[in-house]
């Protein structure tokens, strides 16, 4: 049974930049995977000589993306940018679905991705 595992973190960029880093192959080969490639609307992910498939089931320009996974059911994750309407602060949330006795590793994970997707970025 898969769990829902939800991280937010403050990454200080446009979220049109942000956007384009969650939502295009060349963004997310940047960060997240080895290489990305998009073959109609099923994004290829390499990790390792490993590829995952997944589809966009949900985008919305400059505010949220969300993939699921192709080879398993009810597994995805989304990226969703919110922004403070008073600080203008912008969050990046990450959703994903995991197996309960891997939560911790898989927070381990998205902290080590987010810190590179901010290296890319520049902050």
């Amino acid at each position: 049974m898969k769990e829902k595992l939800v991280l937010e973190y403050t990454i200080n960029s446009s979220p049109k930049v942000l956007y384009s880093r969650l939502s295009t192959p060349g963004g997310l080969a940047e960060w997240f995977a080895d290489d990305v490639f998009l073959k109609g609307d099923h994004y290829s992910f390499m990790w390792d000589g490993t590829e995952q498939t997944a589809e966009v089931a949900q985008k919305k320009e400059n505010k949220y993306i969300r993939f699921k996974w192709v080879d398993e059911e009810d597994a995805y994750f989304e990226f969703r940018i919110n922004i403070d309407e008073i600080t203008k602060d912008v969050a990046l949330v990450v959703t994903d679905m995991v197996d309960a006795d891997e939560i911790e590793d898989t927070t381990e994970l998205w902290n080590s991705q987010i810190s590179e997707l901010k290296h890319v970025i520049g902050l």
